[in-house]
Parts: C-alpha cells; structure tokens; sequence
C-alpha cells in the first residue's frame, strides 16, 4: 500500500462507499481498497482526497455505480437454489384468483446481476401456467453494476450459467451459438431491467403495496446493518400483505425486521409480509420451528450444492467457540493467496476462487494445501469426478491426507455407495481422531442404516467435536453450515433416535 492511500484515505473510501452503495467492506480488504482507490483516482486525473471528496458529491451519481462495477459480486448461475424456486412455484400456483377472476403477478428481483435469476422465473411460470400469455405477469429486475446488466439484456449466456438448467429445459429455451447459449426471445421479453441501486431512497421499489414477490437473495449480506434495515422496511413497504420475499439460504431477518414471517416448505425457506393476503390462502405450510429439514433425504453433496445454510436462521442463539489458531505448512503457498481463495469460497464465489488457484506458480499449484482447495471447490461445483482424481492425487503426495478421504466420501454418498464411504470416513478419522465432520456423517449413515445404536454413539461424539474442531475446517468441510448450525443438526438427529 502506497502513501498516497494510507490508512486514512482507505478508511474514508470505505465509509464512502457504505454512505453511497450501502456496502460494507471489513477490514481485511483494506489491500484492495487500496489498490481499487488509487486507480479509481489515476483514472479520474484526481489526487486520493479529490477522489474521495468526488465520491461523497451525491450528484455524482455516475461514479457512484461505475464503482459499483468493482465491488459487486456477479456469481450466479441459472436455477440457483432449485428447491427455493419450487416452494415459489407452488406458492403462486396455490394463489386464488381475485374476486374479477384477475390472476395478475408482480414479481421484482432486486440484484439480478447478470439475469439468471429473473429469467429463472419467467421459464418457471411458463412452465407452471398452460395459460401464461393469457396472465398479467410481470417481472422487473434491477442491479447497480451497469456491466451485468448489459450482459443481462444481451440473452447470453455461458454453458457454466446453465449447470444447474435441466436439457428439457435448455433444449426449449436456448439455442446453442458458437460456445454460447441464446435465451429464447419470449423469455427475454417477459423481463424489464433497469440500473438501480437497493440503498438508494427512491421509489425504485415502486408504491406501497404493489408488489406480490420480491427475490433479493444474496444481496443485503454485503450491506451494513443500516443499509440492510433500511432495505428491507421499503421492501415491505411495497409487498402486498402476505407478500413474498426470497432471500439467499445464508441470509436471515431475525434482529432486522418484524414485519416477516418465516416460512417451510419442504425442505425450503423463505419470509411472508405478516397481514391477511392473497398467500395465506389455501393449505398452511409448516413454519421453520415446526420442522427441520431431513439431511438423509438427499445428499450431503446436494445439500452443499444449494441448501446447506437452510437452519442458520434457526440457530442463532448457538454461542459461537473461540477460534482455534490456525498452523499453516512450511510448504504451502503464499498464504495471502489461499487465504483469499478460502474468503471467495466462503462468499460462494466458487469460479472466482477456482480462477485464483489456476493462476497460482506451477511450484506453488502442486502443493498439498492448494490441491485440498482444489478438491473442495470441484465438490462445491459439483463437478464430482475432478473432486475424486484431485483428492487421489493429493493422497499420493500425501497418504494421511484426512480432507481428502472426507470429501472421497462425500463423493462416494452422492453415488449411493455408502459402504465405501463409511470406509473413507473412518480412515479419515483414523488420521485424524478429532476430525467432526466424518463423525457426523458416520451417524448419519447408520440411522440410514438403521442401526439406531451406532448412529446414537456417533452423533453424540460428533456433537463433543464439534464444540472445539477448528473454526476453519468447519467453514472448508461443513457444506455451508456453519458451528451452530452442526450443533443443532446433531441435537435434532439425536431427539428423533430417543
């Protein structure tokens, strides 16, 4: 870090930045403010201070969302959370018509990035409704980074956006150009965007009570908390009483506002505005503190792969345990780049953080730490058998590689073969005796098993590692669920064994 963007300046373009996008930025992205700062400036012909003094002018809106273009995360994906998208379907389908037999939709996706999320919805109601042409539906989608937007409106999109988009649906939706894929133009019609940015206080959001449906996922978890309350309040401002609002599976209102309630649907989350509304109609569906969700329903890698945050809301009141101090290898990259690898991870930003790794020395990219990253990323993609040679790679290097036999089992759950995974977890734990997580899963798989005995005595083990297994092999091998949340998911298992 240079003079010119000292610690001052830097701490001044943060407070800028939270001022005019809302966003907040800790402080271990002081080296990137740094650095996004004096370009910012070079490229505006201004002095640090001129620059910062130029972001504050509140008549400079154009600067404002030019910045935004550097700060925003574009990570998306087409389809993202399948299992929240289909608690929304059945939401709107179970809708009565209004007494004139109107069946009329407005849905806002706020943040919409590049468009995958929007247009999700526009094919999902085509799909849900023979009559959807004949409906008045409405989608409008906003985002501050004007980039994404352009992307958005072009209609194209990579074959990585489409991981998760089924060939029924890819094959009557798109088309295939060159290595892109083309949205359908009756999908891409059905959707307005507009450049707009949450913290503002305008009427981006439209007039009270004008909205049925509001995606915001992903979102409010980069705003400060004054940010995020003012949000979501013009938020409810503009639902309809019993209105929806969808937000990211790691996101929660609790301690931010009182005008939701939350909602569980097998197996999915999301808030309804409290008050008498068109969604209150029909059968009611269970709330979050009647159910927990069913972790030998699927597996373990689908739950990483969109739903393994769906009880953080629930598990709040868990204290967190002291973080116990990392010991890095003599032998591993700089860490300043794994570590940044283990933050984009942490953010669900899983290309960015692959792209990292690819551009790591050959020296360094070979290293046992960096192949575990590896390994863990390709499990998070879903992208299962790249996880199974990277990990039986980093066993050659590294035979007691306890990560490497874990996520081997996870790979091996994901295929239905539970014996061998069971045989991976135990070798894991026979490395690495204090290891929670193949604990966990060894309960698991004997209550699947029926073998109510193993399974009591795995989970409760589990559970007394889990109150003291280091903080980041929790957020490396925890699919997404954080301490507390592993802590509830073993008292949950256990209360259903006794």
């Amino acid at each position: 870090m240079s003079g010119a963007s000292g610690l001052g300046s830097v701490e001044r373009f943060r407070v800028a930045i939270a001022d005019r996008l809302g966003m907040k930025l800790p402080a271990d992205k002081d080296g990137f403010l740094a650095d996004l700062l004096e370009r910012r400036a070079r490229d505006a012909r201004l002095s640090v201070p001129q620059y910062v003094a130029l972001l504050g002018d509140r008549r400079r809106i154009d600067e404002a969302r030019s910045l935004a273009c550097d700060l925003t995360v574009t990570e998306t994906y087409f389809f993202r959370n399948r299992v929240q998208l289909e608690a929304f379907v059945r939401a709107i389908s179970e809708r009565p018509a209004t007494a004139t037999g109107r069946r009329s939709l407005r849905i806002l996706s706020a943040g919409c990035a590049s468009g995958e999320e929007p247009y999700s919805l526009a094919m999902l109601l085509r799909e849900a409704f023979s009559d959807y042409d004949a409906r008045e539906i409405s989608i409008r989608a906003f985002d501050v980074n004007r980039e994404m937007l352009a992307k958005a409106k072009s209609g194209r999109y990579s074959e990585w956006s489409l991981r998760e988009t089924t060939r029924e649906l890819r094959d009557r939706y798109f088309h295939a150009s060159g290595k892109e894929y083309v949205l359908d133009s009756r999908v891409a019609a059905a959707v307005t965007f507009e450049e707009a940015n949450l913290a503002d206080f305008t009427d981006v959001l439209g007039l009270p009570e004008t909205l049925d449906v509001v995606f915001c996922r992903n979102v409010l978890m980069y705003f400060t908390p004054k940010a995020m309350r003012d949000a979501v309040a013009r938020i409810a401002r503009c639902l309809v009483p019993g209105g929806l609002f969808f937000l990211g599976h790691a996101e929660t209102l609790r301690g931010v506002s009182d005008d939701f309630e939350l909602v569980h649907v097998d197996g999915a989350f999301y808030h309804r505005k409290v008050g008498s509304g068109p969604y209150h109609e029909g059968p009611a569906p269970r709330t979050a503190a009647s159910s927990e969700p069913d972790p030998t329903a699927a597996s373990w890698v689908d739950a990483i792969r969109g739903s393994s945050a769906r009880i953080e809301s629930l598990t709040s009141s868990e204290p967190e345990s002291p973080r116990e101090p990392d010991y890095p290898s003599a032998h591993d990259p700089p860490e300043n780049e794994l570590d940044r690898v283990r933050a984009l991870f942490a953010e669900e930003r899983f290309a960015e953080a692959s792209d990292v790794l690819d551009t790591l020395p050959v020296t360094s990219s070979v290293k046992p730490d960096a192949i575990l990253l590896r390994a863990v990323l390709s499990v998070a993609r879903g992208d299962l058998e790249r996880a199974t040679r990277v990990c039986e790679e980093l066993l050659v290097l590294r035979e007691h590689a306890a990560g490497a036999h874990y996520l081997l089992a996870l790979c091996a759950e994901n295929a239905k073969d539970f014996r061998g995974a069971a045989s991976h977890h135990r070798m894991a734990l026979r490395i690495e005796p204090a290891f929670a997580m193949p604990r966990l899963h060894l309960g698991l798989l004997s209550r699947r098993a029926g073998d109510t005995e193993a399974a009591r005595r795995e989970l409760v083990d589990a559970l007394t590692l889990l109150l003291r297994d280091a903080e980041d092999r929790i957020q490396l091998f925890g699919g997404g669920f954080n301490r507390r949340a592993l802590i509830a998911l073993c008292r949950t298992e256990l209360g259903k064994l006794a």
